[in-house]
């Protein structure tokens, strides 16, 4: 079992991973924040010490660290810790811009640490049984899809105060789209690979946090001929169109938590499910316990954001933006 450490613990995401953490009996040395009170309490719940990032870097015993941190300070810490070699998880956007995320790659790239993000839908049953019939040909040519990820967070006011730096883009770099779009982007990239253009349409919503979108939507081509949209909203009750696939040999759609497959000639079926995998934060603490993990590489990652960044951009410019 690899002992881990924090460095920076300000994600609303921080909570989960801790629960999860503790649920595994994983150990964990040290944290470090700027936030004395938060790093505190953080490392009270895992049972560790509050420690200077300079020592979790220099501590022999931490081979892993789980980077939770406003998002503009992970390109900083990237380059204090990549250098010891440790793994790390770096919470999702991995950067603040897709320059911002390639330097970050660039650097896990050199040193060879081990990474993680936090793309945990890919895991689930349903989005590996769509990976499967994609892959697999069933749906023949495929031609069109839509990814949607949406809550309530703006509604319920989650941003409004412990979490109010996740809608400052100053400290985030995205909103809503960004926050949320990126797991519906990561989705739509592992089916169906690069991204050769994209636009998209941002909006402020209910507007409770000013100079920050509340949701947003994007169009996507794909290299390979696909052409998807995407959906992201801190403004909605419900989200029950989570994922749809078109192809020339059939349809498959996500809804309400079920798949539902119809093939040309034949009636609607739910398909047979592939298993879940462990991805984004439990796949890291598989590797943490000596597994196989199936872990992204940094270039994935960031490839996201290079493709997040431009829909933001074209939102601003009303244009087209084309990706290299």
């Amino acid at each position: 079992m690899r002992v881990l450490a924090f460095v920076g613990c300000g994600h609303i995401h921080t909570p989960g991973f801790v629960e999860a953490i503790k649920q595994r009996g994983t150990p964990v040395k040290a944290v470090a924040d700027w936030d004395p009170d938060r790093a505190t309490a953080t490392a009270e719940a895992l049972g560790a010490v509050v420690a200077e990032p300079d020592a979790i870097r220099d501590d022999p015993d931490i081979g892993g660290v789980v980077v939770t941190s406003h998002t503009v300070d992970h390109r900083a810490i990237v380059d204090h810790l990549a250098p010891s070699g440790k793994a790390l998880f770096v919470e999702k956007p991995i950067g603040m811009s897709g320059e911002d995320a390639l330097a970050i790659a660039a650097t896990l790239e050199r040193h060879g640490n081990v990474f993680q993000t936090g793309y945990r839908m890919r895991g689930e049953a349903n989005a590996q049984t769509a990976k499967h019939l994609v892959d697999s040909g069933a749906l023949g040519q495929i031609t069109r899809a839509r990814a949607a990820v949406c809550h309530h967070g703006a509604l319920d006011g989650w941003f409004d105060d412990r979490w109010r730096w996740m809608a400052d883009l100053s400290q985030a770099g995205v909103g809503a789209f960004g926050d949320l779009g990126t797991h519906g982007l990561d989705i739509l990239m592992w089916l169906f690979g690069p991204v050769e253009s994209v636009t998209a349409a941002l909006a402020n919503g209910t507007a409770r946090y000013p100079d920050c979108d509340e949701l947003g939507e994007g169009i996507l081509r794909f290299r390979s001929g696909v052409v998807a949209t995407l959906a992201a909203s801190w403004d909605d009750w419900a989200n029950p169109l989570r994922l749809e696939i078109t192809g020339t040999e059939g349809h498959l759609s996500w809804f309400d938590g079920k798949l539902t497959l119809k093939l040309r000639g034949a009636d609607p079926v739910t398909p047979e499910l592939q298993p879940a995998k462990s991805a984004g934060f439990d796949a890291f603490l598989d590797w943490a316990e000596g597994k196989d993990a199936d872990l992204l590489s940094p270039v994935e990652a960031a490839s996201r954001c290079v493709a997040m960044h431009a829909m933001y951009t074209s939102a601003r410019n009303g244009k087209w933006k084309e990706i290299g």
